[in-house]
């Protein structure tokens, strides 16, 4: 997947859904990103993935990434 497309993936990111992401290479205690209330960053010169939670960015390398899971938005009363 090229960072492109999974920008894209991503787009839906805009706080309201938790992610998790499932990377290969590690140890099965590492392999595994869960980002509550997660945004994806807009496109920044470095063209790096970007996302955060209001409290930390994480950069997602699209070369590691194996699988990636996306909430759904809860129903607001």
């Amino acid at each position: 997947m090229s960072p492109e497309q999974l920008r894209q993936s991503l787009k839906e990111l805009d706080g309201t859904r938790d992610a998790a992401f499932g990377f290969a290479g590690l140890p099965s205690h590492e392999s595994v990103l869960v980002i509550h209330k997660a945004m994806l960053i807009p496109d920044e010169p470095d063209h790096l993935v970007k996302l955060t939670d209001g409290q930390s960015i994480f950069i997602i390398e699209p070369d590691r990434l194996v699988w990636i899971k996306i909430a759904l938005k809860k129903h607001v009363n």
